[in-house]
């Protein structure tokens, strides 16, 4: 497959050129201010919600996005559109195991108040570079649909699976956007700068066979947004586990690493000012020691991994150490509901945003492992309030609720296998000024997947959709509809 510098600077510019109004349904007007996952200029947040075990075009697991319509009743009630390698403008073509839709985020990338589409195709076979190579592609926003997709980066070599993970942001000091991707055993990054770009490699070592873990955040508190990344592997001598930060090097145009916790194990990462003190924390889900010795205590107390423990570091002021305080939790600690057990995975997924508007954040997190009851694997997610001392209060309380399908409001049974909590994601659906929930549950009915809108974290008026009520086409192979949710 051809790769052209300068193809996402057109998509992108082309995008932001469309004209037209297009609303979704039962939506009669734009809201009042911009939302940072507007896919589609309506003024309302969007949600991405990638399905890359679905079939398309009678290809398996050849994958497929589904960009679903916020408005005034939140995400669910508007409708939505399915973007698969078979919409017009988009790369390539659907083929079996391209996963399509693996890693899904949607991003400003051009400052038009409409978000582009990052998608990343770990499976995808390219010319000259071989099978499982990979591609990253970004799609256009625009306010007549979906605008012109490109290529945002190909895998060099067989099985290096670009697209396992994607996230972007303004990561440099001059604000241009960068890219980052994911791949097997690799971090690399797509700098985009005017009319060109470049690429340059952030971390090249031994990931486990697992996608690395990427969140941006201003870390070392200088008004420039940082990137985290995470990776582990385990039963290896030579054992590489990290939690590392990273910030641009304008000399060596290339990212710089400049704090790191050893022996640390997650599966997600997320950012926010927990503390209401003006500096970005670090949040690790599911955190757990790798290494056999007890070199640093990378995820706190012990007895707190149990069933998953979630390890916060906090930010400081510019010039002070990043991550000199720390808290941990879990499911016994004081004010979490629910009871720490092995497989629970508290933590696994995580999303941040002030629900109460109290000027401290809050952290969502998702336990696809918790058992409802006797029934085991239902899945559950917590809203954790952030406080003057952070997720946790100077005696070491949380101040917290927990959400499943036998909680009232909530549509849906607990069943066996629903893992809800798989995925979680935050922002305003509504514009109402409040930000919503989403959580993904892809083990609903028989796999097929489902996700769940808790409006301003809230139980009451909870609402469920799935491709089943979207009107998408799905058969009976499971789609795991309900994770990824778009990151932010």
């Amino acid at each position: 497959m051809p790769h052209n510098r300068r193809i996402l600077t057109y998509a992108i510019a082309a995008a932001a050129a469309t004209t037209g109004l297009v609303f979704p349904p039962g939506a009669t007007a734009a809201a009042p201010s911009t939302a940072a996952s507007d896919f589609n200029g309506d003024g309302y947040a969007d949600l991405a919600v990638g399905v890359p075990d679905a079939t398309v075009a009678d290809q398996t697991k050849a994958g497929y996005v589904n960009v679903v319509w916020g408005g005034p009743k939140g995400v669910g009630a508007y409708g939505s559109i399915r973007v698969t390698q078979a919409t017009p403008e988009v790369p390539g073509t659907p083929e079996a195991g391209d996963r399509f839709g693996t890693s899904v985020a949607l991003v400003d990338l051009n400052g038009d108040d409409i978000a582009e589409l990052l998608v990343g195709t770990p499976g995808e076979d390219v010319t000259d570079r071989g099978t499982d190579a990979g591609m990253v592609i970004a799609v256009g926003g625009s306010k007549d649909g979906p605008g012109p997709g490109s290529t945002v980066l190909t895998g060099p070599a067989p099985s290096a699976a670009y697209g396992t993970s994607v996230t972007a942001a303004a990561l440099t000091a001059d604000d241009n956007k960068v890219i980052v991707i994911g791949g097997t055993d690799k971090v690399v990054a797509r700098v985009i700068q005017g009319e060109d770009s470049m690429v340059t490699t952030i971390v090249a070592a031994p990931m486990g066979g697992r996608a690395p873990i990427l969140a941006t955040g201003d870390f070392d508190s200088d008004g420039t947004a940082d990137l985290a990344t995470a990776y582990w592997t385990a039963g290896d001598p030579n054992t590489q586990s990290h939690v590392r930060l990273w910030k641009w090097d304008a000399d060596r145009s290339a990212m710089a690493n400049f704090w790191n916790t050893d022996n640390a194990g997650v599966s997600a990462l997320a950012a926010g000012d927990f503390n209401g003190d003006g500096h970005d924390d670090l949040a690790l889900g599911e955190c757990r020691e790798i290494a056999d010795e007890n070199i640093d205590d990378p995820c706190g107390p012990e007895t707190l991994a149990k069933g998953g423990g979630i390890h916060i570091h906090y930010g400081n002021p510019a010039g002070t150490p990043f991550g000199s305080r720390a808290q941990t939790l879990n499911q016994d600690t004081p004010g979490v509901p629910g009871a720490a057990e092995n497989g629970d995975r508290f933590g696994a997924a995580l999303a941040v945003a002030d629900i109460n508007h109290d000027g401290r954040d809050d952290l969502i997190a998702g336990a696809p492992g918790e058992a409802i009851a006797s029934t085991a694997g239902a899945g559950a997610a917590w809203l954790l309030h952030g406080g003057a001392q952070g997720l946790l209060d100077a005696h070491g309380t949380a101040t917290s609720r927990s959400w499943n399908q036998d909680t009232p409001g909530v549509p849906g049974v607990a069943e066996a296998g629903d893992t809800f909590g798989a995925a979680v994601a935050t922002a305003d659906y509504n514009a109402n000024g409040v930000p919503d929930v989403t959580v993904g549950s892809p083990g609903e009915n028989t796999s097929l997947g489902a996700t769940w809108l808790l409006p301003s974290g809230s139980a009451a008026s909870a609402a469920a959709f799935s491709p089943r009520t979207l009107g998408l086409p799905y058969l009976s192979t499971p789609h795991k509809y309900g994770k990824p949710l778009n990151s932010r």
